[in-house]
């Protein structure tokens, strides 16, 4: 969401029960910094007032092209705006569009525009499985409109399981937010991050595992597939909703998150190994869960493989490594360490002992250190900021 700060935004919204779902994504847009500008078709404006939308933006809304503040506000918009979201975008108003008809103040404003579109379509399922919507949809996929959705789901007259329904706001903000952010150097790049903890079985029952919680590593890959990349997630056990757009491969063992890395890797063009796979394992796996009541238990570890060591071999040329060392006490002088040992372009540097910036926290704070002896300190800030942080410190070695 930080990316959003400043930008121009201007929000579509025309007319179907949906506009309920429009109220929320203005919020959030506002809420992340971004300068939003809502235009209501006459049918949305009999959903939600003028007046609510006002509120929420902290600007006028517009409604006609026959206003007296409305003049030529068409064409300023659509020369200004970074990212037009038309959401819900009814079935008539996409027949409309690709009709190439300016018949109202949003309809004017598309055929004016020079910033990417992305459309939220919304409607009942026959409405949008009709040939004529589909072909209209075609066709403005072919002039370089973007889309978000429908999904399955529950619809103003009862539950669907085929398209129709309006992507959620989030949905919609994450696809905004990489049609805006899509021409940087990540566009097209192949990502890897790897994120959470693993588990190592004790018995059916018990395992050995950390307090990560995976927040980090999601928090890239989000931020990352926002920059236009191809990005695969692999993660342990986590109990968070997958990022939009991501492509996630779960694990449990570190093993088996090894098998993951060294299966992706080959096709990388960056490597984020935000993880923290389980660095021991007991050294023999019971086959049925042992009672409490035999009394003290004394478990054998083992050290598990190191991951980028088995693995590192495997990266293609031109591709990107960052490793992430959290340590207790002088975590900048063991980082520097690590950094060396596994030969790593870049490590994201965290003490587990600094309040707010450890596992199970939205926050952190970190330092990056890059091959060449450069540091960065990033202050505490939430790890969605921390993770633009850091992929803008990797975006300027990307094929080197």
């Amino acid at each position: 969401m930080t990316r959003w700060e400043g930008r121009h935004v201007v929000v579509g919204v025309s007319g179907g029960i949906a506009c309920y779902k429009s109220c929320i994504l203005v919020r959030r847009l506002a809420e992340a910094g971004a300068q939003v500008h809502v235009i209501l078709t006459e049918g949305a404006a009999e959903f939600v007032r003028p007046l609510t939308f006002e509120a929420l933006s902290g600007r006028p809304v517009l409604t006609s092209l026959w206003t007296r503040d409305a003049a030529l506000q068409h064409v300023r918009l659509a020369q200004a705006a970074d990212v037009i979201i038309v959401a819900p975008a009814t079935a008539h108003l996409i027949a409309r569009v690709a009709q190439g008809l300016g018949d109202d103040l949003l309809t004017t404003l598309l055929l004016a525009r020079i910033a990417p579109v992305l459309l939220a379509p919304a409607m009942n399922d026959e409405m949008y499985a009709n040939p004529a919507t589909r072909a209209n949809l075609a066709t403005l996929a072919g002039r370089g409109f973007a889309f978000v959705g429908p999904e399955a789901g529950a619809l103003a007259e009862g539950p669907s399981d085929r398209p129709g329904r309006m992507s959620e706001p989030e949905t919609i903000l994450a696809h905004a937010a990489r049609l805006v952010g899509s021409g940087g150097p990540l566009a097209g790049r192949r990502v890897v991050v790897t994120a959470g903890p693993t588990r190592e079985g004790l018995d059916p029952v018990r395992v050995v595992t950390n307090r990560s919680s995976g927040k980090m590593g999601f928090r890239l890959a989000e931020a990352a597939w926002e920059r236009g990349a191809e990005v695969t997630l692999i993660t342990g056990p986590v109990s968070l909703p997958a990022p939009v757009g991501v492509s996630v491969v779960a694990v449990e063992t570190t093993a088996q998150m090894e098998a993951a890395v060294g299966t992706a890797l080959p096709e990388a063009d960056l490597l984020i190994m935000a993880a923290a796979p389980a660095d021991y394992r007991p050294a023999e796996t019971a086959g049925a869960k042992r009672p409490r009541q035999e009394g003290p238990l004394t478990v054998a570890l083992e050290p598990t493989d190191d991951i980028l060591r088995r693995t590192a071999g495997l990266r293609k040329p031109g591709s990107v490594i960052v490793g992430f060392a959290l340590e207790t006490g002088d975590a900048v002088t063991k980082g520097r360490a690590k950094l060396a040992r596994k030969q790593l372009d870049l490590i994201v540097v965290n003490d587990a002992l600094e309040p707010g910036a450890a596992f199970e926290v939205d926050t952190n704070r970190v330092v990056i250190l890059d091959r060449e002896g450069g540091e960065r300190v990033v202050p505490l800030a939430s790890k969605r900021v921390v993770a633009d942080a850091i992929l803008d410190s990797v975006e300027p070695r990307l094929g080197r």
